[in-house]
């Protein structure tokens, strides 16, 4: 981990939010994403988070692909071009209950003895298809009532049983050589918590998408907790890779560009979070597809990335 991570998240499959399906046939346009990699070399993005999602053909459960999910094979012959670029790929799949409909039925026995096999034969998969990964994205994020309130299914573990099924995904992943990276959000309103009990060997993205920073009033109440959150665990140990968006949150005024959040983040969490744990920051354009129409925000959020990473290094 001493190599300073400039990190995009791109989505491979797009079945991540709502409780049904948004797709059952791949909107992936891969002279886009050929276009989009080599973007990312020539401005020295050195990191591309892969949310795999029902983008790829699972050998355990093929049942979970959808009309042109990635082959297996098709997949580790973009990773050995990616790394010949230069480029790390660090998978990730989300096993969040707000953002796991990717898990077809799977996604509805939660903490059951059939989810655990499934998640496991997955993960094994992953592993199969990426080799030797040093990083896995386990997601974790938005595990909430609230956020689930427009689900005809919701299902939300709390107490024992998120730490229980969260240090069983960690152990999958640690055993096999790689380190867990999570959203950090469930940091927010379990702080004591989650400082007592997070291994410290989990790498933490701690996410901020607001235009204001330390000194200025918030856009929204919440938004002060979360920028506050970035200091509050590097004191506790943790290592880090901030995330910010070029995505435009709900309550922006209509017309308004969200373009300056990533420079601001890399600006306050250097000031804010020891260098030594600090081991890169992450884009997350928040794309859900990779087609024509949405090549712009994808690009965008790319040289955003490149633009701090050629500051960073002068």
């Amino acid at each position: 981990m001493n190599k300073m991570m400039w990190c995009v998240l791109v989505h491979l499959g797009r079945n991540f939010c709502g409780d049904n399906p948004a797709a059952t046939k791949m909107d992936f346009d891969e002279d886009i994403w050929r276009e989009a990699t080599e973007r990312m070399k020539a401005g020295g993005v050195n990191t591309l988070v892969l949310d795999l999602s029902e983008g790829v053909v699972y050998p355990s459960h093929p049942e979970l692909a959808i009309e042109g999910s990635w082959p297996a094979d098709k997949l580790k012959g973009e990773i050995a071009r990616l790394r010949r670029m230069g480029i790390e790929v660090v998978p990730k799949l989300n096993f969040s209950t707000c953002h796991d409909t990717w898990l077809g039925e799977y996604g509805r026995m939660v903490s059951t003895k059939v989810y655990y096999r499934a998640c496991h034969e997955i993960i094994t998969d992953v592993f199969s298809i990426f080799g030797s990964p040093r990083l896995f994205h386990l997601g974790y994020d938005e595990e909430t009532a609230s956020n689930q309130n427009g689900y005809l299914y919701s299902c939300v573990r709390q107490g024992e049983l998120w730490w229980h099924d969260f240090l069983f995904f960690v152990r999958n992943v640690e055993r096999r050589g790689a380190r867990a990276w999570i959203w950090s959000d469930y940091f927010w309103d379990h702080e004591s918590e989650f400082l007592k009990r997070m291994p410290r060997s989990v790498l933490q993205s701690n996410w901020y998408y607001g235009r204001r920073w330390e000194g200025e009033p918030p856009e929204r109440p919440y938004e002060a907790k979360r920028l506050a959150a970035f200091e509050k665990l590097d004191k506790a140990g943790f290592d880090q890779v901030p995330t910010g968006t070029n995505w435009v949150p709900p309550y922006f005024a209509k017309g308004d560009t969200n373009d300056a959040n990533f420079s601001g983040l890399v600006r306050h969490c250097r000031s804010h979070v020891d260098l030594r744990r600090l081991k890169g920051f992450m884009n997350a354009s928040w794309s859900s597809v990779l087609n024509e129409s949405r090549r712009r925000r994808v690009f965008d959020s790319i040289d955003q990335v490149a633009a701090e990473a050629g500051k960073w290094r002068t």
